[in-house]
């Protein structure tokens, strides 16, 4: 039997978050298609491992047949708590790092607190500032998926397009950029009309508009724009809005 853990290199304690990044990784190295070369056997037992251990009852039989027993290490009492000093600590930098350590230390929830209020009471704070593009792609679409996951849409979107943005100027995601922009897309159609106020709504189609969608998605949200115009009582934007459709 395969040790699934040791193919995608995270602890037996992992987060699902830590999971998919380590898989996202190593994807990159293996893939046959991206490298050109002879990993098709360790691409294979790679996707092996992450589907397993992405799937819960998958992941807890794996555990119970594989593993007798596991230990957690126990904690000096002396030793230095990193998550305990950014905690204490004000700045940006120290507080963006603290979103991520809890997004990938099963806090999911305080990351999303974190970065919800640092959003809101500090304007000038910026997520992507603190870690290399690479590191904020991957982070970054992981907070997106858990910001989704608690209904805080519009954050997510904003999230998105940022990444979008980058890919379309550094080519990172690759393999997984069909992926972001799917999610990005089911979010446009699904989580946006109806469930935000039609002014951010109307920020959100705008922003859509230059994510690189199809002409047939950008009609979509064009007439979206319209009907929240239409709402507000802005006809004269709502019929411009109409027009730029029917160029599409």
């Amino acid at each position: 039997m395969i040790d699934c853990y040791k193919i995608l290199g995270v602890r037996q304690n992992a987060t699902a978050s830590e999971i998919k990044r380590a898989y996202r990784a190593k994807a990159k190295l293996f893939h046959p298609d991206a490298t050109h070369s002879h990993n098709s056997e360790k691409f294979r037992l790679l996707v092996k491992a992450y589907k397993i251990l992405s799937d819960k009852k998958q992941r807890s039989i794996f555990d119970v047949s594989f593993y007798t027993r596991f230990h957690s290490g126990k904690k000096n009492k002396n030793s230095f708590d990193y998550h305990e000093w950014l905690i204490a600590r004000t700045d940006y930098e120290s507080r963006a790092k603290l979103i991520v350590f809890d997004l990938m230390h099963n806090r999911e929830d305080e990351a999303v607190q974190e970065f919800k209020r640092m959003n809101m009471n500090h304007a000038d704070f910026s997520l992507k500032q603190w870690f290399s593009r690479e590191d904020f792609m991957d982070y970054g679409y992981i907070l997106a998926e858990e910001l989704v996951l608690r209904g805080e849409y519009y954050d997510a979107i904003i999230l998105l397009e940022q990444i979008i943005g980058l890919e379309k100027r550094y080519n990172y995601f690759r393999l997984f950029f069909p992926e972001v922009m799917d999610f990005t897309l089911n979010i446009l159609k699904r989580n946006v009309d109806g469930v935000l106020s039609d002014e951010l709504s109307i920020d959100v189609w705008e922003r859509a508009l230059d994510m690189g969608f199809s002409q047939k998605d950008n009609a979509f949200f064009l007439r979206k724009m319209a009907e929240s115009y239409r709402r507000l009582g802005d006809i004269r934007t709502a019929e411009i809005c109409i027009m730029e459709c029917a160029k599409m």
